[in-house]
């Protein structure tokens, strides 16, 4: 039987957010199975060994609870911008994986750091900051799902507690405001009006176009002789 067209749609929407996540529990179990200790292959920042995490750091947990906790919110923010930034999404995910592993390795703390909360909070900036951007209602109502969902984040960027990557928060969430900024003309936009592209194309003053400029009224004065006086001629 058939799928319904919008089951299809919503499958592939979902199917690389599915993806990613399966690849990290497998990673996770091969782990754990084989006791690989995958810490190792984490972002040590300044040391070339420490280049490989930026791959692979994000696909790398220390536990199930530390996995868990970042597979239901990856998912469904996953979900969120390949449903509405299909265009887009794709690009976005790439590039904020990638810059915010390279900014950690440059910046961070000299430890591994290893799990995918780096990439929550850049999708939660993307989503937020590019809502806005684009000035479209729906895109908006997503924005604003974000700062009710996930506001509380903020204290994630901050250097309260020494076994957290606050770093790799930080610098995912300035990731995802970069990328929502870059990308913010591709994608869905916000709908225009007839009356707005009028004022966009037409100009003020029918009679003027962009390569004339008003002119000086001309005034002309007619000389109208008096005529003589038919009672006293010259």
């Amino acid at each position: 039987m058939p799928l319904h067209p919008h089951t299809r749609n919503f499958i592939r929407k979902i199917a690389f957010p599915l993806l990613f996540i399966v690849i990290l529990w497998i990673v996770q179990f091969c782990n754990d199975t084989f006791d690989l200790n995958l810490v190792r292959w984490g972002i040590f920042p300044r040391r070339i060994s420490g280049l490989p995490g930026i791959l692979f750091g994000p696909l790398i947990h220390a536990n199930y609870t530390h996995l868990i906790s970042n597979s239901v919110p990856l998912l469904f923010l996953g979900l969120l911008m390949f449903y509405f930034y299909r265009e887009v999404a794709f690009s976005a995910f790439f590039w904020v994986y990638f810059s915010t592993g390279i900014w950690v390795w440059i910046a961070g703390r000299e430890a591994y750091h290893v799990g995918a909360s780096g990439l929550i909070y850049s999708f939660v900036c993307f989503l937020f900051y590019s809502g806005l951007f684009r000035r479209k209602q729906s895109l908006m109502a997503l924005s604003l799902l974000m700062v009710f969902l996930y506001g509380s984040l903020i204290w994630g960027i901050l250097p309260l507690q020494p076994k957290i990557s606050w770093e790799s928060h930080l610098l995912g969430a300035v990731a995802g405001f970069i990328i929502a900024f870059f990308l913010r003309k591709e994608g869905p936009q916000r709908e225009r009006y007839d009356w707005e592209n009028e004022i966009d194309e037409e100009p003020l003053d029918s009679n003027l176009t962009e390569n004339t400029t008003p002119q000086e009224p001309t005034i002309r004065y007619l000389y109208k002789p008096k005529e003589p006086d038919s009672e006293n001629p010259s």
